[in-house]
């Protein structure tokens, strides 16, 4: 039986339930729209800063935040767009935007779908007029997440688009990574090096970029918590990052559309047109053994 609730805490939040799949996610709208929690028999497969979530001048660390329209950071968060400069901050304002639910099912599986539309702030920024919207479906140990982005201007509209899920890990040494991917560009250091498989976690943050894709699908195996999390993605997602920092109790493995600064370089860049929608899909599951 599928079941959706609200509960009104600091942020009025949905609570998406599989009472057979004994699994369940948490969904805050105004917050960007960003999935907080996914628990399932108990356990929770997300990290969240609780502290940092309480405070909206704070980005959020934890959960699944939405990345639009652009994933990473701009050099001095400028772009340039018909020879005018714009300001955006890192991953975009997607993810800090309130957003609006405009459809729930319980059928086949529990659902949630939240939508965003331009407005004055956005087009200040990013001079666009688009609408978004973000389903999750959960049943059972899998987790779908569907997103589609219109294009309501009349010229052609440049975007990219992700997610940056933040997974609950109790010791990063014991985690294997089945990455398609031979090679990475390292953001800190501006190399590309050869991937083996395995990270160094003394270091104080890794951040690196996986963009050349043999196959559209990743995992992580947790020998602690004794769980493998896979994540099958849409060939819209060209990039792969991984950023974790030492001292916190998480790893992100996040499926981008384009990398860093593709607004200025054109670099994977996605172009819609007048009128027209794209559509994407990143599903994660669980399997525990």
């Amino acid at each position: 039986m599928f079941k959706i609730a609200k509960q009104q805490e600091q942020y009025q939040t949905y609570i998406l339930t599989d009472e057979q799949g004994q699994s369940q996610i948490e969904v805050v709208p105004e917050r960007g729209a960003i999935l907080t929690r996914w628990r399932i028999k108990e356990r929770d497969i997300l990290y969240l800063d609780a502290e940092r979530f309480a405070n909206p001048e704070l980005s959020v660390r934890g959960g699944i935040p939405i990345l639009f329209p652009i994933c990473g950071n701009l050099p001095n968060n400028t772009y340039i767009y018909k020879d005018r400069e714009y300001q955006l901050k890192q991953h975009g304002f997607a993810r800090d935007l309130p957003w609006q639910v405009t459809d729930t099912k319980t059928d086949e599986f529990a659902s949630i779908t939240l939508g965003l539309k331009s407005n004055e702030k956005t087009l200040a920024v990013y001079p666009f007029e688009f609408q978004l919207a973000s389903t999750y479906q959960l049943q059972g140990n899998s987790l779908k997440i569907l997103q589609s982005y219109s294009n309501q201007s009349r010229e052609t509209m440049p975007f990219s688009a992700g997610l940056h899920p933040y997974f609950q890990v109790e010791d990063k040494n014991k985690l294997d990574f089945d990455i398609p991917a031979s090679e990475y560009l390292d953001q800190i250091s501006k190399t590309i090096c050869s991937f083996s498989g395995k990270f160094d976690f003394e270091q104080e943050e890794i951040d690196i970029a996986f963009t050349s894709l043999s196959n559209y699908s990743t995992a992580i195996t947790d020998h602690q918590r004794n769980l493998k999390i896979n994540i099958r993605f849409s060939d819209f997602y060209s990039t792969l990052v991984f950023w974790t920092v030492k001292s916190k109790d998480y790893v992100c493995l996040e499926p981008w559309s384009a990398p860093r600064n593709a607004l200025n370089t054109g670099e994977q860049l996605t172009y819609l047109e007048p009128g027209t929608t794209y559509q994407s899909v990143v599903e994660i599951s669980v399997d525990y053994f």
